[in-house]
């Protein structure tokens, strides 16, 4: 069998380029070597783009960047070249590409602009598409969809940088709409950046200062109370999930440190739910993934409220694939270890690919 030429792009300008890292060096440990030619791309944190053909353990914290055989690259939005430009000393050399894998989380990366650039250049790619990575990564843009196909989400409200200029008005009907306390969250941001959580107009004035440092758009939700339990979903549509496991989040609620740096959450698979909950929250992930248009993969998250109602928290359409990551755990538990995992969203991308050119 022929190898199929794969990019894998990690880093990237975004808040979350350390965890990038970490999840794109499992996916370069797990593509099967026989069957990938894997050219490692790193973006770095200054936007800069370089073809990295060392080892997969120096990708995280940038020891990768240091690597002295590290080329300056780009991918071209020319159908013709269909690839990489490798910028050597000798000249310019073309890697026609069969597939990218953007392994990147947050802006930049997981919020439609590298999809665009992929569309341009009529490559295939792993992932969601423009538009639904676009729409998930947006909170507010997501919300009204949640809201519009039916799908449980907790009451919120949105404004403007502009829009919270008033702060005494906004604070007004906050209180009213919401009450407290309330989350507090950019619209456009990933892995917990820029949440707060306030309990009085003190701290929501500063809330909503710390959310504007990252957007120009901030979302507020009422403070739920609840199990946090997230399913993995995947396919071209309609989509197929797994049921869903549970985080047991060390601090307040799952901030980015809980996550990524002290290591201290724990999860469970599955969920403590019943039989009958377990199914409905995965009925409600694959709804909501189908109805915000996703394809490939996406980690879709939920609350469940102590009287049983389930609400949609997010769906993140490039999870996390560290080694404390629920995505790749759910599909394990589910039948679907690694290896056999990045075979198949690669073939979904393939497959994608072929249905909207063929």
């Amino acid at each position: 069998m022929e190898k199929l030429t794969i990019a894998l792009l990690f880093g990237g300008v975004s808040s979350e380029h350390d965890v990038s890292c970490v999840s794109a060096q499992t996916f370069a440990a797990g593509l099967d070597e026989e069957r990938y030619d894997v050219y490692k791309i790193g973006i770095t944190k200054d936007g800069r783009w370089l073809y990295y053909p060392g080892p997969a353990d120096r990708m995280p914290k940038d020891e990768w960047l240091h690597c002295p055989g590290n080329v300056p690259c780009l991918i071209s939005p020319d159908r013709a070249c269909h690839g990489l430009l490798l910028l050597e000393a000798g000249g310019v050399r073309t890697v026609r590409l069969d597939a990218v894998i953007p392994v990147l989380h947050g802006k930049n990366g997981e919020d439609g602009t590298v999809q665009g650039l992929l569309e341009l250049a009529g490559i295939p790619y792993v992932g969601c598409g423009v538009l639904a990575s676009a729409v998930c990564m947006d909170k507010a843009v997501a919300n009204t969809l949640f809201d519009a196909a039916g799908v449980p989400h907790c009451e919120w409200d949105w404004a403007t940088r502009a829009g919270c200029a008033d702060f005494d008005a906004l604070a007004d009907r906050l209180e009213a709409k919401l009450g407290w306390p309330v989350f507090v969250k950019p619209a456009n941001a990933g892995s917990s950046v820029g949440i707060s959580k306030a309990a009085d107009r003190d701290e929501l004035r500063k809330a909503v200062q710390v959310a504007l440092a990252e957007d120009d758009k901030v979302v507020f939700e009422r403070f739920v109370q609840g199990q946090e339990v997230e399913c993995a979903a995947i396919g071209n549509g309609p989509a197929s999930a797994t049921r869903p496991g549970e985080i047991l989040a060390s601090e307040a609620f799952y901030t980015y440190d809980d996550k990524y740096v002290l290591g201290t959450s724990r999860t469970l698979i599955p969920a403590r739910l019943s039989e009958e909950k377990l199914d409905e929250v995965r009925a409600l992930a694959e709804k909501a993934y189908d109805a915000l248009g996703c394809r490939g993969l996406a980690r879709c998250d939920f609350f469940v409220e102590k009287d049983g109602t389930v609400l949609i928290n997010e769906i993140n359409t490039m999870p996390g694939f560290t080694a404390i990551s629920m995505y790749p755990k759910l599909m394990e538990a589910a039948g679907k270890p690694l290896g056999a995992l990045l075979d198949e969203l690669v073939a979904l991308a393939l497959a994608r690919a072929e249905a909207h050119h063929g």
